[in-house]
């Protein structure tokens, strides 16, 4: 999948769970979201682009794929 793509989907994702005030809960859901929700290689994919620059993902969005990645 285009890695565009997965980063406009991360990020729509952390804009629906931005509303949460607790942000470690609401990074916790979209990490459990991606979890569930996304195929492996998907996955594999925005957490190397993280590792790497992640630039792209709003800070929510960055917080959340870090914690997939451990």
């Amino acid at each position: 999948m285009q890695l565009e793509k997965l980063i406009k989907m991360a990020n729509d994702i952390s804009d629906f769970f931005n509303s949460e005030s607790d942000k470690e809960l609401a990074a916790e859901g979209i990490k459990n979201h991606i979890k569930r929700s996304w195929d492996p290689r998907m996955r594999n994919q925005i957490i190397a682009y993280c590792q790497e620059d992640g630039k792209d993902l709003n800070a929510l969005a960055q917080k959340a794929v870090q914690k997939l990645a451990s």
